[in-house]
């Protein structure tokens, strides 16, 4: 089953502050829908995706899933961070199977058929440690895919990968959601990674943090970045975020060597 979001006018302002970090948010997330949040820095998109997951509760307003009001975390809605944090005295068996292990449940062709499915099949025993950034972050995967999410939350997972790495992991993680028909929601700061990853895109203004705008990004998975398709998306997304809210100094578009991937970064 997959998770259908509605926000109900959501507002929040932090204690000990004077200012609204959110400011009426309401918004519908279809169930296997994949979203995007982008917007400047500070504008509240993590908060908002705290309180997707039940981490942070409004101050006014409500977040619903399937029909329920969220007030606490849940098995059903996984977030993935920045950072894996793995356990690093458990090797990668252990970290997947954490999930089902607290749930009291043993299921070792579970664990195995994750681990194939995001290509560790053969590291099951060995030291979290040991990987490198992406396959850690792959092993956060899978751990989160173990409990059979139907919400899958994502807080810039891959801003600390390198440019293939990173690439790499935006279409596996895409695709996985889309088989497993898993709503995806993700936070970026990156605009191809928006442009890659997500079914629609949500602008959001600063000060406070509003959703001011969508983009449709109409292509099927796994998205060819090179395609004059993509390009067109992409272009319209960066069009429409900066008129809404950028600057040139807001949307950065860097130049990079012919064999690496493109990013364009809204800062």
């Amino acid at each position: 089953m997959s998770a259908n979001i509605s926000v109900d006018y959501i507002s929040h302002t932090y204690k000990g502050q004077k200012t609204t970090t959110l400011k009426d948010i309401a918004m519908t997330i279809s169930p296997g829908e994949k979203v995007a949040l982008i917007g400047r820095s500070g504008c509240g998109k993590s908060t908002l995706l705290h309180m997707l997951a039940g981490l942070l509760m409004p101050s006014d307003g409500c977040v619903r899933i399937n029909g329920h009001q969220v007030t606490r975390p849940s098995a059903k809605w996984n977030m993935m961070f920045q950072k894996p944090s793995l356990y690093p005295w458990m090797n990668v068996e252990e970290n997947v199977a954490l999930g089902l292990t607290l749930a009291g449940i043993k299921d070792h062709d579970k664990v195995a058929s994750l681990l194939e499915l995001v290509g560790l099949e053969d590291k099951s025993v060995a030291n979290v440690q040991s990987l490198s950034g992406g396959q850690q972050q792959r092993v956060a995967l899978a751990r989160s895919l173990a409990t059979t999410p139907e919400l899958l939350l994502l807080d810039e997972p891959f801003s600390a990968l390198d440019a293939f790495t990173r690439s790499s992991l935006q279409d596996e993680v895409s695709l996985i959601a889309s088989k497993q028909e898993l709503t995806m929601v993700i936070v970026t700061h990156d605009i191809d990674e928006a442009a890659a990853m997500a079914d629609r895109v949500l602008i959001m203004s600063a000060n406070p943090g509003q959703i001011v705008g969508e983009v449709q990004i109409n292509l099927p998975y796994p998205r060819d970045r090179s395609s004059e398709a993509f390009s067109r998306q992409r272009e319209s997304l960066m069009r429409t975020f900066d008129d809404l809210v950028g600057d040139n100094s807001v949307v950065e578009v860097k130049k990079e060597a012919p064999l690496q991937k493109s990013k364009q970064q809204a800062a």
